[in-house]
C-alpha cells in the first residue's frame, strides 16, 4: 500500500486515547433539521479551515458530529481535501467512522496506512465491517494486515473471506451469545453478568444443542421477565429463521422483510451456528440492492459519485457501445423503407412517436418485472398469469394511445388513413413492449443472468425495431406511401 508518513502517524487514534462515544451531533449549525444532512455552510467552514491550515478549528467543528456524519463529511468535500481532514481529526478516526465511510473514500484513506494500523482499525470493528475494510485490497496487502491481527480476530476474518462476496458468510457477525438449553433463566443472567468478553450489544440469546446446532432463541425481554428457576427450554422460541451461510445477501434481506426479523442465526453446511445477522446490516443491504438494480437498468454501473472518473467512463461506455449496436439495427429497419419515406415525408416526422411511446411502455413493464423478480413476487408459479396481465395492460394502453395519436394525426394533417396507420402501429408496438418487458427479464433470470443488467438494451431494441417496422410497414401495405 502507498503511504504518506505524516498521515500514517496521525490518522489512527493513539491506543491510550479514548475514542469518543457515538452520539448525535450537538452543534445545531452542522445539521439541517429537515433532512438530517450536513449544512452547506458548515461544510464550507470546514473547507475554509482546512485551506488555512487551522487544524484546531477543523477539530472543534467536527468533534461534536456522530461518526456517520463525519463519514458523510468526507464525501461532501473534495477528493484532495480528504487526507488533510483525516490528519486534522486524527483521534476521531476510529473504527466507527471507517465502518461508515463510502467504499472509494475508505480505500483512499486505507492506502495511506501501514498494515499494523489497518489491523488496529479492523480489531475495533464488527467482523462484517472489518471484512468490508480489507476485502477489496490486494491479496498481498490482505495477508500483511491479517498477519498483524490477534489470532482470534484473524481467524474470524479469514473465515468470512472464504465465502463468496455478497453472501451471508460475508455479511454475518460472529459476535453473538449462544448457551446450552440445559440452563435456567437465572444461570443465563449470572453468565451474562460474569463474562466481560461478551458482546456489548445484542437483542437475543441463541440456544444450542451439544453439537452447537441452534434449537431456539430467547429475547432479552423474555429473560428479564421470567423467574430465575425457569428452564430456557420452557421459554425459548423454537420456531426460528435460519440463514444458510452461502445464501445471497438479497435473499437474506427478503427473509428479514418477510418475517419481520431483528436478528437471525447463520448456519454452515452441517447446521452449526457460526454467526448472526442483525437488522442494521439488512438496512444497508436493502438500500444497496435497490440502488444497484436501478443503476444497472440504465447501464450506469455502480453510480457512485466518489468512483474514479476513468472507471465510471469505462462502465458507462461499455453499455453505450452496446446501445449503439441496437440503434444501428433499428436504423437498418428504417433504411428498408427509405423509398416510402422519400415519397411521403410525414412518415419521418411521425415514426419517432411510435418507437418512443413503445420504449416508455416497455421501460414501465421492465421496471415492474425486475422489481417483482428481485422481491420474489414473480416466480415460476405465477409467470404465465403475469404475462397475460401485462398483455391486457399493454392492449388497454395501446388502444387508448392509438386512439389519441391516430385521431390527432387525422385531424392535424387531414389524412384519416395516416391516423389509422399510426394508431394501429401504436397498438402493435405497445403489445411488443409489454411482452418484451416481461419476457426479456424472465428469460435472463431463468438463464441466471441478472435481469437488471441487460434487460433494458433488449427491450429498447425490440420497441425501436418493431415500432419502425410496424409503422412504416403498415404505411406501405396501406398504399399511403405509394
Amino acid at each position: 500500500m502507498q503511504r504518506d508518513d505524516d498521515l500514517a502517524e496521525t490518522l489512527l487514534p493513539d491506543a491510550d486515547d479514548p475514542v469518543p462515544a457515538a452520539e448525535p451531533a450537538r452543534n445545531s449549525e452542522s445539521l439541517d433539521a429537515e433532512d438530517n444532512t450536513l449544512r452547506p455552510g458548515f461544510v464550507r467552514k470546514v473547507q475554509d479551515a482546512l485551506e488555512s491550515g487551522d487544524h484546531e478549528r477543523v477539530y472543534n467543528l467536527v468533534e461534536p458530529l456522530h461518526p456517520a456524519d463525519i463519514a458523510d463529511l468526507f464525501e461532501l468535500i473534495d477528493r484532495d481535501e480528504r487526507v488533510g481532514l483525516a490528519r486534522a481529526i486524527n483521534d476521531l478516526m476510529g473504527g466507527e467512522v471507517f465502518a461508515e465511510l463510502n467504499d472509494h473514500v475508505r480505500e483512499l484513506l486505507v492506502d495511506e496506512l501501514d498494515p499494523d494500523e489497518v489491523a488496529e482499525l479492523a480489531e475495533q470493528m464488527e467482523t462484517d465491517d472489518a471484512v468490508a475494510l480489507i476485502e477489496d485490497l490486494d491479496e498481498e496487502d490482505q495477508q500483511a494486515i491479517l498477519a498483524e491481527m490477534e489470532p482470534e480476530d484473524r481467524a474470524a476474518i479469514e473465515s468470512a473471506l472464504s465465502y463468496p462476496e455478497e453472501t451471508a458468510g460475508r455479511l454475518m457477525s460472529r459476535d453473538l451469545i449462544a448457551v446450552p438449553e440445559a440452563m435456567t433463566v437465572g444461570d443465563l443472567i449470572d453468565f451474562l453478568r460474569r463474562n466481560d468478553d461478551l458482546p456489548t450489544e445484542f437483542w437475543e440469546v441463541f440456544i444450542v444443542d451439544p453439537k452447537h446446532h441452534p434449537v431456539g432463541t430467547c429475547q432479552l425481554s423474555w429473560i428479564l421477565r421470567a423467574p430465575r428457576n425457569v428452564a430456557l427450554a420452557d421459554v425459548m422460541k423454537r420456531d426460528q429463521t435460519l440463514i444458510p451461510v452461502t445464501m445471497d445477501q438479497e435473499e437474506v434481506a427478503l427473509r428479514f422483510q418477510k418475517y419481520a426479523l431483528i436478528s437471525a442465526a447463520v448456519v454452515d453446511e452441517s447446521g452449526r451456528l457460526v454467526g448472526q445477522i442483525t437488522v442494521d446490516d439488512i438496512v444497508h443491504i436493502i438500500q444497496e440492492e435497490a440502488s444497484e438494480d436501478i443503476l444497472r437498468l440504465s447501464g450506469a454501473g455502480d453510480g457512485d459519485i466518489n468512483e474514479p472518473i476513468l472507471l465510471t467512463v469505462r462502465t458507462r461506455l461499455t453499455w453505450l457501445v452496446v446501445n449503439l449496436g441496437t440503434a444501428l439495427l433499428a436504423a437498418s429497419v428504417v433504411g428498408m423503407f427509405q423509398g416510402a419515406i422519400a415519397r411521403f415525408a410525414l412518415l419521418a416526422v411521425l415514426m419517432p412517436i411510435v418507437s418512443g411511446m413503445g420504449g416508455n411502455a416497455g421501460t414501465q413493464t421492465l421496471a415492474v418485472i425486475v422489481r417483482a423478480i428481485a422481491t420474489n413476487q414473480l416466480t415460476s408459479s405465477n409467470t404465465l398469469r403475469m404475462i397475460f396481465r401485462e398483455l391486457r395492460i399493454a392492449t388497454a394502453n395501446g388502444l387508448t394511445l392509438g386512439a389519441l395519436v391516430g385521431g390527432g394525426t387525422a385531424l392535424l394533417f387531414g389524412n384519416p388513413l395516416l391516423g389509422a396507420v399510426i394508431g394501429t402501429a401504436m397498438v402493435i408496438n405497445n403489445l411488443v413492449a409489454g411482452l418484451a418487458g416481461i419476457m426479456v427479464p424472465v428469460t435472463l433470470d431463468r438463464l441466471r443472468v441478472d435481469p437488471a443488467v441487460s434487460s433494458a438494451v433488449f427491450v429498447t431494441m425490440a420497441t425501436d425495431v418493431m415500432g419502425f417496422f410496424s409503422f412504416l410497414g403498415l404505411a406501405v401495405l396501406s398504399g399511403l406511401a405509394a
